[in-house]
């Protein structure tokens, strides 16, 4: 049989069990809008962490941040890991057990536009409807990085059209998001995480089998000018239509670049994302129990730090085994590394397995960032703001949560149209608008007493703001310019709610009082 007929079995039969879980979990979702969104705040330790991971990381984890490390060396890819599991362990330590508790009681909020609105006590909610906003937009961007990825994936694989197979791939997530809700992504997402480990593993121990052993990998990437190094970045040298150049059948590079301090601590600041991203901070609220906290926290922690690393040297790897591969000569194209490594070196049925890998990671996480968004709209727009003071119909509810779904999916693939779209940089700007924009309220919101109503406002506008202008304006000027948007934002928004908290009435005894129930854990 034919290899890619082989694969295209295995990723068919694959999807057929992300679909059944789909099916399974159906009744539940549709019980209620909680039950939808939240999943009635019934995951365990293994799920919770594990989910929460694989649908931050998605497909970005396989093609992204390899394509990065294959393409400019271990410098850009190595900070941003390191920033990332920082975050993740500071993000579980001192953020999980606190939000859940003080979700609970602030109003049972089940999404964070909720959290917000209720910590502050809001009656006009205009928290709620600035943050659904940024909610809206932010997703819109990370659900066209999955389309994108769909698109790479099956146009790779197979030489298919990649506007038709971006297309088909966002009706699939539509459809299944639709069907199963949080816990049918929840526990997709779970399933996920194992196989992208998995795949992970497994295409580093064959590739470097067939690379001879580490040493061979290794010293090939210290031949190329500042690949191999954490204060200097590679520069491939590239023609006039993006593509590197191949001379005697070897890949260009010029002299390498400097990475200095700035730019080490403007990639470290990826970690600051995770205080703000809601497909990880909602899986803090919908923990079964605090106490399950802890062993949730060794659990993401040891899965990001093994899924980071073998990523990145993943893509130091395919250097070596592919250097002057057709699909990989461009930055785009370059994302298609671990895709190229995986069917040149691995058995077509394993193959298989790990392509709907990166396929259903892809799918449950653009279904959770659909969700999400969505929820945006009809539960705090909608039924908060819109119809805030009358008793709404939960199955009304529901039906604009899917068709504001749709609208969004569409709106993604017109971002997602370029098939030229480099996932990492669709993914680094969504990253940077929700760290900024929620992460440092959500660390003021549960650490500072002192934080009211108009510091919030302030922090989630100036920072989302920010993220806007360095990245469209400001990044281009280069030099100190040249940062990554997420630290100097994240910095601006701290600095927005500190004074515009002071220079507001401090909150009212009931808010205080609040605060200090969800400090000590009392949920009642």
């Amino acid at each position: 049989m034919n290899d890619k007929i082989q694969i295209l079995i295995t990723m068919v039969l694959y999807m057929s069990i992300v679909i059944g879980i789909g099916v399974y979990f159906y009744k539940r979702a549709q019980k209620s809008s909680e039950n939808y969104f939240l999943g009635g705040r019934t995951l365990g330790p293994w799920v919770a962490a594990m989910s929460a991971e694989a649908s931050d990381m998605s497909g970005w984890l396989l093609m992204g941040l390899p394509g990065v490390a294959y393409w400019c060396g271990l410098a850009d890819a190595f900070w941003t890991a390191i920033g990332l599991a920082i975050g993740t362990y500071v993000n579980w330590l001192i953020v999980a057990k606190r939000l859940r508790n003080y979700s609970a009681i602030s109003g049972n909020a089940i999404t964070i536009p909720d959290f917000f609105s209720n910590r502050f006590h809001e009656k006009k909610k205009i928290i709620l409807g600035i943050s659904a906003v940024f909610i809206l937009v932010f997703f819109t961007v990370y659900a066209a990085s999955c389309f994108v990825t769909c698109g790479k994936l099956f146009s790779t694989l197979f030489g298919f059209d990649y506007h038709w197979m971006m297309i088909i791939g966002a009706v699939f997530v539509i459809a299944y998001t639709l069907i199963g809700g949080f816990l049918a992504e929840s526990v997709s997402d779970f399933m996920q995480a194992i196989v992208m480990i998995g795949a992970l593993i497994v295409m580093v121990i064959v590739g470097v089998i067939n690379a001879g052993g580490f040493g061979a990998v290794i010293e090939n990437a210290k031949d190329i000018p500042g690949f191999f190094s954490l204060n200097y970045i590679a520069s491939p040298e590239v023609g006039e239509n993006g593509m590197q150049i191949v001379e005697n059948g070897a890949p260009l590079f010029g002299p390498a670049s400097s990475y200095g301090v700035l730019t080490m601590f403007s990639m470290l600041a990826w970690g600051l994302g995770y205080f703000g991203v809601p497909q990880v901070l909602l899986r803090f609220m919908a923990i079964r129990k605090p106490e399950e906290i802890k062993r949730s926290r060794r659990i993401a922690t040891v899965w990001v730090v093994i899924s980071l690393s073998v990523a990145v040297f993943i893509g130091i790897l395919g250097r070596y085994l592919m250097p002057v591969n057709d699909v990989l000569l461009s930055k785009g194209g370059a994302e298609n590394v671990f895709i190229e490594l995986a069917t040149g070196y691995l058995p077509p049925i394993i193959a298989g397995v790990i392509m709907a890998g990166i396929l259903a990671a892809t799918i449950s996480s653009s279904d959770s960032y659909l969700l999400i968004a969505a929820s945006s709209v009809s539960k705090n727009i909608y039924e908060g703001i819109i119809k805030k003071d009358k008793k709404v119909d939960d199955k009304k509810v529901m039906w604009l949560s899917r068709i504001v779904l749709v609208v969004i999916a569409i709106i993604g693939m017109i971002i997602a149209w370029d098939e030229n779209s480099v996932i990492f940089s669709l993914v680094s700007f969504a990253w940077a608008g929700f760290g900024a924009t929620f992460g440092p309220i959500m660390l003021f919101s549960l650490f500072w007493k002192r934080t009211t109503r108009q510091g919030a406002i302030a922090g989630m506008i100036s920072g989302a703001v920010s993220v806007f202008v360095w990245k469209m304006a400001l990044n281009p000027i280069g030099g100190i310019f040249g940062i990554y948007e997420l630290l100097p934002a994240f910095i601006i928004s701290c600095i927005a709610i500190v004074v515009a908290s002071l220079l507001s009435k401090e909150p009212s005894d009931e808010i205080k009082a609040e605060f200090e129930n969800a400090k000590a854990g009392i949920t009642e």
